[in-house]
């Protein structure tokens, strides 16, 4: 199997450019004045899956009848198309975040809540902003460990943002659902600890080698996406239980992806053509 192609690097990220600036403007067009800038990203990011050459298959339902916080594993930047290919969302993330070329344009668009982990003085305000997103019936991503991982094991989960699980959401308790995402596979070779790199970008990697040599493959990255049982703070005695469970929730299932133990028996592969329809 070949595992790299300039060739195949340069007609990916070619692509990638023109879809994003086609729809950079249309975007800004939906937030301005009105349209579905929700639902925009989901098909935006499906399309950019396909380019980028990840599959991505879901195991489980995400909740969508009313806003809800979904709890993620997190291993690499791609995991945001992989996400956003799958959620009407948006995603809280690092304040550094909105500074990076292109991707934090990009994070802007889709709305993301940015939040400054080491502002302690400032934990009460970054809880009301997603607390008030939340309430007007958006939904979002957050990422607890505070960092990405090797995508082999899912890091201990921070609890100050799950403060964020008092918040009621039209006088009833806020839905969260925890969620694992796992690169499996390239094509139908497991890829083991080693390869799995080859998706999870984390430590001290620099982000254009990483994508140049993730574009440049020659096979799809399988991702399992495995949406869990939601719950809510009203399930548990405190913040720090409801935060170790969704813990060991994520982490369990992330387990299983790496091992191999938890291919789903039908899957919905949301690359394929025939699901684009079924956005949002």
């Amino acid at each position: 199997m070949e595992i790299g192609s300039t060739g195949r690097g340069v007609l990916r990220l070619g692509l990638y450019a023109i879809v994003t600036v086609l729809g950079i403007p249309l975007q800004v067009l939906f937030l301005r004045f009105g349209g579905p800038y929700a639902r925009l990203p989901v098909a935006y990011h499906r399309l950019c899956c396909r380019i980028l050459g990840l599959r991505v298959v879901m195991k489980g339902r995400p909740v969508r009848d009313r806003a809800t916080l979904f709890i993620s594993n997190h291993s690499s930047y791609l995991d945001i198309p992989v996400l956003g290919s799958l959620l009407p969302t948006s995603f809280v993330a690092k304040t550094e975040v909105g500074g990076w070329p292109v991707f934090g344009l990009l994070a802007r668009l889709q709305r993301t809540v940015f939040v400054d982990r080491t502002a302690r003085h400032r934990a009460d305000e970054q809880r009301d902003s997603i607390a008030g997103r939340l309430q007007a019936g958006d939904n979002l991503v957050l990422f607890p460990e505070g960092t990405s991982s090797d995508g082999n094991r899912t890091l201990p989960f921070k609890t100050a943002l799950f403060a964020v699980a008092a918040t009621p959401v039209d006088g009833k308790p806020l839905t969260l659902q925890p969620v694992s995402v796992t690169a499996t596979h390239l094509d139908d070779l497991p890829l083991g600890h080693a390869w799995r790199a080859l998706y999870a970008w984390y430590g001290d990697m620099e982000l254009p080698p990483h994508l140049w040599q993730m574009v440049r493959l020659g096979g799809r990255l399988r991702v399992l996406v495995e949406f869990h049982q939601p719950v809510s703070l009203a399930d548990f005695s405190s913040r720090k239980a409801l935060a170790e469970h969704c813990w060991r929730t994520v982490a369990t299932g992330v387990e299983r992806a790496v091992k191999g133990r938890d291919e789903p028996a039908a899957q919905n592969d949301v690359a394929t053509p025939a699901a684009l329809p079924a956005a949002g």
